[in-house]
């Protein structure tokens, strides 16, 4: 006698059909990936660590806010290229984010249709740019002009903040920055632009019904919805500027000196890596160029976390809850 419709397990079945082997191995595949992501993370780390262990017993914590690199004396510290770091890193993203999310704005809301594509091309031609030629760029064309009109004009006029003081070399901290503004504008711009074409068209819709202009359907319907999007933009433009080298090396002067005038030369961790490494005749040389990569890599890490903590502040709605 067959099962009537009332049986539970006929029900059960019903409302929860057995998984069949594609779902099932699909899920482990998935989770596969994602592991050996994180395993890559942590064996990277951990290589870091056994190549810096000597100078990590060496130096402790003293190494990440020591100022002297020198490796007659086998000292060393981290802190001039954490500084520089993170300087140029914030000067490419202050110019870069406002420059990327305003072009992005006006290839999704404002350009007409027959210039988008021509213009979406540059952009993604100018991401396929080597970075060492955007070093060569810098220094035949972008540090000469800035030398002689641009660095001029700010001390002129913007002389009495301590950014702006000193002696203009060409090279400099400020000239790193905004090399890495014009390496990672492509990516802002291209994720912005795929980020603001993803706002559903109800929502300029019903802000145009109640009488906004472009701007306020700009400001009220398009940025509010993408902002979380546009973050995360901004964030992957700040990993690629922690991390690069050539162009930066080619351009910032590399001094292991601190400043407080972006008119000075500077360092970062990875070009000092990049230059040094096969240099490195001890073994506590090579271990402290070791641990700048371990630093390096705890800096990138430490700087996406408080990205993730800020973007869900960001994004929290009006009920508290995160969105």
């Amino acid at each position: 006698m067959p099962p009537s419709a009332s049986d539970p397990a006929t029900a059960s079945a019903a409302v929860n059909p057995p998984r069949r082997w594609p779902d099932i191995s699909f899920r482990w595949i998935a989770f596969g990936a994602s592991a050996i992501i994180v395993a890559l993370i942590f064996l990277v780390g951990w290589e870091l660590y056994r190549g810096a262990h000597a100078a990590v017993g060496k130096f402790g914590l003293h190494f990440l806010t020591g100022s002297t690199w020198d490796p007659v004396t086998d000292e060393y510290g981290a802190w001039p290229f954490i500084y520089g770091t993170l300087v140029t890193s914030a000067i490419a993203l202050l110019l870069a984010v406002p420059l990327g999310v305003g072009t992005a704005l006006f290839l999704t809301e404002i350009a007409p249709q027959r210039i988008r594509q021509p213009i979406i091309v540059v952009i993604e031609m100018l991401a396929a740019v080597p970075s060492v030629i955007f070093g060569l760029w810098g220094i035949f064309v972008l540090i000469p002009w800035l030398r002689d009109h641009a660095f001029v004009w700010l001390k002129n006029w913007l002389g009495f903040l301590p950014l702006f003081q000193g002696p203009i070399y060409g090279v400099s901290v400020l000239s790193a920055g905004i090399i890495v503004a014009i390496m990672i504008l492509p990516i802002v711009t291209s994720v912005s632009r795929e980020i603001l074409r993803s706002v559903p068209n109800l929502q300029r819709e019903a802000a145009y019904a109640l009488g906004a202009t472009q701007w306020e359907v700009i400001r009220i319907a398009v940025l509010s919805y993408a902002r979380r999007g546009i973050f995360g933009a901004a964030v992957l433009g700040l990993g690629r500027a922690l991390g690069e080298t050539m162009a930066v090396t080619m351009v910032i002067g590399n001094r292991p000196d601190v400043s407080a005038s972006l008119f000075a030369p500077g360092y970062t961790l990875s070009s000092v890596i990049a230059n040094e490494f096969t240099e490195a005749t001890t073994d506590v040389y090579l271990a402290a160029l070791f641990e700048l990569g371990l630093v390096l890599l705890a800096v990138t890490i430490l700087v996406n976390i408080i990205a993730q903590l800020m973007l869900r502040t960001l994004t929290r709605g009006a009920s508290g809850k995160v969105t």
